[in-house]
């Protein structure tokens, strides 16, 4: 018998990066909002590497946090060691990585969390969503308790019907021993929800003390640290190093002699893994004409030996994995602490998802992170802070936010998802972006805080900060355009440092600017410095006059797929009214149901000729709708 336990705005299953997200900002913006976790000791644990950031997901982090996440501010207080990463190439792939403090980026979430007004935070495994008339009205417990809501947001992770492998040892479990969720699961299937079964890994974590480290190459982090949240200003010295080896013929023989151990190649698994982040075996497989793998040893925190292997992520049984481990330089006497193993779950198939991440099947029902096919701490992240802005906005009136693919990766992101699906757990990556020169890590900012603000998100202090840094690049490329550099020995002198040729004619210091080996540092040097303006001011100008025709192109390529986007779609149309489309395009719309021509356009199997005919059919007005 069920117990009536309360009335919320915002219900969240979970309590992992999507969940946390998600349920910071239904509540900042003022939507009573509970959040139902499996164990409190979890939140926001990361259950595989102990790191945010890297190519792409680096550049998410500052889109979370120009919207008014945590994710950002809370790594900053609790990294080990932070690295910006591909700083010889342009700025359109350069990201922040950071080795996170696993136990205190916890613990600081935690505190967060329950410090937070409009949240509550409870234990309590979630059995069942009570659905009337294809409307969320709330969730059951476990316990029985009856939780009513407005709207729901499920962030189960990799928990839905989990199943640990390794070797042959099978059993249900979530992620680091922790109980698998069931019922949920064969819940959304009784809805009509389509699932699909995905598959990840970690590797070991041994003990530090038992490495020897003479024989790795140390990677340390940044002398000058840079950060992800525009509100941190002082950074963390103390860093830790993290280090290199590699696998050789002594660690393939041994993978390769016990290759039909695994729980990969043995048959056990039956879901699909992540190309873009295979286990040691599947490296083995696939690039068998390799001689090596690079192997990072990462530390998980200042106040534990804990030491995450990365790179060799593994199903095999334990008994192989020490063996293994012991065959790779620097861990020959290594104890392993922590065994590998590989986690099978259910993924909710994500083109049942409009791009507000709200189900189409049940209305006030959304899904955020890892159960959306999804791998990754900041992919979930993104999907939580959406989903929660979005729940809250079904609540209190207002319009849903739908960021597009030109306005940051986030866009990318649910785009991909909703639009295309994913056969695999889906992973950001800088080539999945059309637009990624305008999607930097530097103007995450520029890009997004009018919108966190608008939401409530930003808070005024922060908000006047960006209005200022706004004027201040504007004024200084004004400026740079009113000064004449003319030749001088001292100009030259700053030519030839930066391998240029020496100026012969006066030239604009903006002009100069644009020159591929100068930077604004150079040009400064050469006029009249402008007082006290901030590193990130000069920053944004210099990117945005060196790489002035580049945006310019690029933007004009967004006003034309906007004029897509603004091609609307009812959502019920009758598409087996068009003549003229293709029997499987006319499927994949059906299926997906895009809402504009511009989504419509990037269905896998609707090709150019079935989008002009999609066209000129809305165009003429006359739109067969579906009976309901």
């Amino acid at each position: 018998m069920t117990y009536h336990a309360g009335h919320y705005d915002v219900i969240v299953i979970g309590a992992g990066h999507a969940g946390v997200e998600a349920g910071l900002a239904s509540a900042r913006m003022g939507a009573k909002t509970l959040m139902l976790s499996l164990n409190l000791d979890m939140v926001a644990f990361m259950p595989c590497n102990p790191s945010i950031g890297g190519p792409a997901k680096g550049i998410v982090v500052r889109e979370i946090d120009a919207l008014g996440g945590e994710m950002a501010k809370v790594i900053d207080r609790n990294y080990i060691q932070m690295r910006m990463l591909n700083t010889g190439k342009g700025p359109a792939v350069q990201a922040l990585r950071a080795q996170a403090d696993k136990p205190m980026y916890i613990k600081d979430m935690k505190q967060i969390l329950e410090d937070q007004e409009n949240l509550t935070l409870r234990q309590g495994m979630v059995n069942e969503l009570i659905v009337e008339d294809e409307v969320v009205k709330g969730v059951i417990t476990e316990t029985k308790a009856a939780y009513s809501a407005e709207t729901v947001i499920v962030t189960t992770g990799t928990f839905m019907r989990g199943k640990v492998l390794m070797g042959d040892l099978e059993y249900e479990s979530g992620p680091n021993n922790q109980r698998a969720s069931i019922k949920l699961s064969e819940n959304l299937e009784e809805l009509g929800f389509e699932l699909t079964r995905f598959k990840t890994g970690t590797p070991p974590r041994v003990n530090s003390h038992t490495i020897d480290y003479s024989k790795t190459e140390i990677q340390p982090g940044d002398d000058e640290p840079q950060h992800f949240s525009y509100e941190t200003t002082e950074g963390i010295t103390e860093q830790i190093p993290c280090w290199l080896t590699y696998t050789n013929e002594f660690t393939h023989e041994v993978i390769q002699d016990n290759l039909q151990l695994s729980a990969m190649y043995s048959g056990m698994k039956r879901g699909t893994g992540p190309r873009y982040c295979p286990s040691i075996e599947d490296k083995i497989v696939r690039f068998n004409d390799k001689p090596r793998h690079q192997i990072f040893l990462e530390p998980e925190g200042r106040d534990t030996e804990e030491v995450y292997v990365q790179g060799l992520s593994t199903s095999l049984p334990e008994s192989v994995q020490h063996e293994m481990v012991k065959r790779v330089p620097g861990l020959e006497n290594a104890e392993i602490m922590r065994a590998g193993y590989a986690i099978e779950y259910d993924a909710v198939v994500p083109t049942q998802l409009w791009p507000t991440l709200e189900t189409k099947k049940i209305s006030g029902l959304f899904t955020a992170g890892q159960i959306n096919g999804t791998s990754g701490y900041e992919e979930a992240a993104a999907q939580g802070i959406m989903s929660g802005i979005n729940a809250a906005a079904k609540v209190l009136g207002r319009d849903p936010v739908i960021l597009d693919r030109s306005q940051a990766y986030i866009g990318v992101l649910i785009d991909d998802l909703v639009t295309k699906g994913t056969n695999e757990p889906y992973r950001l990556l800088t080539s999945r972006a059309e637009y990624r020169l305008l999607l930097r890590h530097d103007n995450a900012d520029m890009r997004l805080t009018e919108i966190g603000h608008g939401l409530g998100l930003i808070p005024e202090a922060r908000y006047e900060k960006f209005v200022e840094k706004k004027r201040l690049v504007e004024e200084e490329k004004k400026r740079l355009g009113k000064i004449v550099v003319k030749p001088s020995e001292a100009v030259n002198e700053i030519m030839t440092e930066a391998s240029g040729a020496p100026l012969k004619e006066a030239v604009k210091a903006y002009d100069l600017l644009k020159r591929p080996e100068l930077t604004y540092v150079h040009v400064d040097r050469m006029i009249e410095s402008a007082e006290n303006l901030p590193e990130d001011v000069k920053e944004q100008v210099g990117i945005q006059i060196k790489y002035e025709g580049y945006i310019k192109k690029a933007n004009d390529q967004v006003a034309r797929m906007l004029k897509m986007e603004d091609k609307k779609i009812p959502e019920d149309i009758d598409y087996d009214q068009i003549s003229g489309i293709a029997t499987e395009a006319i499927e994949k719309l059906k299926k997906v149901r895009p809402l504009s021509v511009g989504q419509a356009s990037r269905i896998s199997g609707v090709n150019p000729a079935d989008v002009s005919i999609l066209l000129v059919y809305i165009e003429q007005g006359n739109i067969a709708r579906v009976a309901n």
